[in-house]
């Protein structure tokens, strides 16, 4: 049975690797400072505009740039800062609420993935009215064009302002799924490199290692172009050479703004090459305990990395090579040995912890199938897994002694 189920998933890939040259990918034009969106808002005909974010933001001070430009603008907006770590589904009918209320004819989202996530679900939800986002799910659900999207990223992590998928949450159910079609890609991504220099020690970490694993699994992955095999070790270079620095001073803005591009190029990277069986753990712990996805991601990659075995070797070693900690020369296994270390001595020197407290036991093979169900047939793995083989990542990672809740109030996609 194994065997037919690889086999299918093998061909769909496939088919989509092949497609990739006719899908009718994009990119987001890129916008250098906010004080530029009058520009924008002229260009676009712009009257009325939903700015989605969280309380963090605004408490911050880091949305009064846009609110700036929006009134000397003159452009009316509403907002709607209730957005969760893991946006759900509630979130993006609340803020619908108010996109129709506010005849709204555009869409801001302005923080982490959660709150670029749930402005693509909104306007997913105004392109089809009558639809839940439970039939948007999934690949290509989503074929109407969505009301003129910015996204403008405070962290370096997510890729959410390049990519097609928006991730949303299903409280009721305890699932966590992706929508993933071409109408969500933003139009315009601001990278602002000084929104990001108060984002605190804790998120810079865990945001810059989801940027990796972006890169990581795209790049590993059997549905790699020329284009993505190079953004995927561009930004393992770029994540290498500056995310501690970030880390150490939020106020280098070199690192920053190397951090933003990084995480853009990851972002394009797995927008067409995919991801793998370290999001689809990381989206089922998310979706069942909250667990903030940059963390999940941390924690869960150098172990599923390992699990390849000699499927990653070669990939891995050449992105050790780009990362700077290994030699060329090197045995394509002493250099993927090298580089999951050097992932993991990142995550120490950053006070990311080894393993994720509150695993329950009972709840692991109903996540396992939620993770399988996501990755398979989709995502282009180096080496094909069932729900039970899935389950060893889980007890790999659970440790009831450690404690996560610092980490609990950031979320990147």
């Amino acid at each position: 049975m194994f065997f037919v189920k690889s086999a299918f998933c093998r061909v769909f890939q496939t088919v989509f690797r092949i497609a990739l040259p006719i899908l009718p990918y994009r990119e987001p034009e890129i916008i250098g400072s906010c004080k530029e969106l009058s520009k924008v808002f002229e260009k676009e005909n712009i009257k009325s505009i939903l700015v989605v974010t969280d309380k963090g933001i605004v408490q911050n001070g880091l949305l009064e740039p846009v609110i700036e430009v929006l009134e000397n603008s003159g452009v009316e907006y509403a907002i709607y800062d209730k957005t969760q770590p893991n946006p759900t589904v509630n979130n993006v009918e609340d803020a619908l609420e108010i996109y129709k209320e506010n005849n709204c004819d555009s869409l801001i989202a302005i923080g982490g993935g959660s709150a670029m996530d749930c402005a693509k679900a909104i306007g997913a939800r105004v392109a089809y009215p009558k639809k839940h986002l439970n039939k948007m799910r999934g690949i290509l659900r989503v074929m109407k064009k969505i009301p003129t999207l910015i996204a403008i990223p405070t962290t370096a992590g997510t890729g959410s302002e390049v990519t097609l998928a928006s991730i949303i949450t299903d409280s009721d159910n305890l699932d966590k799924y992706a929508l993933m079609s071409f109408p969500l890609i933003p139009r315009y991504a601001v990278l602002d490199a000084t929104l990001t220099y108060s984002l605190p020690k804790k998120f810079t970490s865990t945001t810059g290692m989801d940027a990796l694993t972006h890169a990581v699994e795209a790049y590993i992955g059997r549905s790699t172009t020329k284009e993505t095999r190079r953004l995927a070790l561009e930004a393992t270079t770029l994540i290498f050479e500056n995310i501690e620095d970030a880390y150490s001073n939020g106020y280098d803005h070199n690192a920053r703004e190397n951090m933003l591009h990084a995480a853009y190029k990851a972002g394009g990277a797995f927008s067409k090459s995919y991801v793998g069986y370290i999001h689809a753990v990381a989206h089922s712990l998310g979706g069942r305990y909250g667990t903030p996805h940059g963390l999940a991601n941390a924690v869960i990659m150098p172990y599923v990395l390992e699990s390849y075995g000699e499927s990653a070797y070669k990939k891995l070693h050449k992105l050790g090579v780009a990362a700077g900690v290994c030699g060329e020369n090197d045995s394509h296994k002493e250099g993927a040995e090298k580089f999951i270390a050097a992932i993991r001595k990142l995550n120490r020197n950053m006070g990311i912890p080894e393993k994720i407290e509150g695993i329950k036991k009972a709840d692991i093979p109903e996540m396992a199938l939620h993770a399988e169900k996501e990755a398979n047939p989709l995502y282009p793995v180096p080496k094909l897994m069932t729900a039970s083989e899935l389950e060893k990542f889980y007890y790999d990672v659970a440790d009831w002694s450690v404690s996560y809740d610092n980490y609990r109030d950031t979320k990147s996609a």
